[in-house]
């Protein structure tokens, strides 16, 4: 039995289309329905930001306030947390001409965003992912590096250091600088955490391959086996992270005449892809139809929330953008079922209300009109 962490009160400010807006609410799911453009996406794009990043959209922060605000955006809840009732304001403010963010929880400004996972959990999907199967490889590897900083924080910090070290070894092989102490250092830096990004990454894989039950998909949504190519193949995971590194260095110095003539590192956690398979169809998701790509990444989602819920003891909060407009009515109660199940909060929006009487008295439903919300 999981702790249900939810919202109980959201207060946006000059954030998107949202002038002022407060929201009271109560454990149950919340259904945001309204015409194209209302701001429903906007709404669950606030309450992303109650996790590390740039939210679902990733946006740049001067593209979040309100066109005729004068300064920044700011968000403010009231959650039943992790670690019991917590007050989150998030937002921001011109720093030397440069918008920054800053968060306060309870009242005190905090240095990093990691501490809000302390508190509660944001998974999201949203319509722009449904091409995750045929699209490019770093739109996969950022899903699925969302999918590991769910239950690793450090993860982000981790691959924002690789790619600054990354970007330093780039630079200079292309002054033509091949000082072999000094490469070597940066080298070995990113030998650390590429290898560590990478094991970061299987580890997650293989915690989600440890839910799935055969069978289990069949009727409602289908069960994704994943894998991880492009980068350190052939090599045994399980093999001690000093010698993973040491063949990671010695593959980077081997490559430097290489990549300084490609202008760019050319292996590396950066290159490498998610490969995703429909296991009761026994195929490759990227020749799978469109509907059998979105039920296999509802299921995905569904499969990572669960795995949330069971490593944290504490479900996520979730948010599911136009999650019923392509399901017919079967599917949308299964689903709602599958959602509730979980046991945490769960926010949904659509155009018409009527898809989701599945949910009955188990969601708290809101009508959006122009940046005003109503029940």
């Amino acid at each position: 039995m999981t702790h249900k962490v939810f919202i109980r009160r959201l207060k946006l400010t000059d954030f998107r289309n949202y002038a002022g807006l407060s929201l009271a609410l109560d454990a149950r799911h919340v259904v945001l329905t309204g015409e194209n453009g209302a701001g429903k996406t906007n709404l669950m794009e606030a309450v992303s930001f109650l996790s590390p990043g740039r939210g679902l959209r990733r946006a740049v922060l001067a593209d979040v306030s309100r066109v005729e605000a004068a300064g920044g955006f700011s968000i403010f809840s009231e959650i039943e947390g992790m670690e019991g009732d917590v007050e989150i304001g998030t937002g921001t403010e011109s720093d030397e001409e440069t918008m920054v963010r800053r968060l306060r929880i309870n009242g005190t400004t905090v240095k990093s965003v990691d501490e809000l996972t302390d508190h509660l959990r944001v998974l999201w999907l949203t319509p722009s992912m449904d091409g995750l199967f045929t699209g490019s490889s770093s739109d996969r590897r950022r899903f699925l590096d969302r999918l590991v900083l769910s239950l690793d924080p450090a993860h982000g910090r981790r691959a924002s250091d690789f790619e600054r070290a990354m970007r330093s070894r780039n630079k200079l092989l292309a002054e033509g600088r091949f000082d072999p102490s000094w490469l070597s250092g940066i080298e070995r830096q990113m030998a650390g955490l590429g290898v560590a990004m990478t094991m970061a990454r299987r580890e997650m894989m293989g915690l989600l391959r440890g839910l799935h039950d055969p069978g289990v998909g069949v009727g409602s949504f289908p069960s994704a086996e994943l894998a991880l190519s492009g980068f350190m193949d052939g090599e045994d995971m399980q093999s001690p992270a000093i010698e993973l590194e040491d063949r990671y260095a010695e593959m980077l110095a081997a490559g430097r005449y290489r990549d300084a003539a490609a202008g760019r590192t050319l292996d590396g956690p950066h290159r490498a892809d998610l490969l995703v398979r429909h296991i009761e169809k026994n195929m490759d998701a990227e020749r799978c139809s469109t509907g059998e790509q979105k039920a296999l990444l509802v299921g995905l989602i569904l499969a990572h929330a669960r795995l949330v819920a069971t490593m944290t003891g504490h479900a996520p909060i979730l948010l599911l953008d136009e999650i019923a407009a392509h399901l017919d009515e079967n599917r949308r109660a299964a689903l709602f079922d599958r959602i509730d199940a979980l046991g945490g909060q769960a926010f949904m929006t659509g155009t018409d209300r009527s898809m989701f009487s599945a949910l009955g008295e188990r969601a708290q439903f809101i009508t959006i009109r122009d940046g005003t919300a109503s029940a």
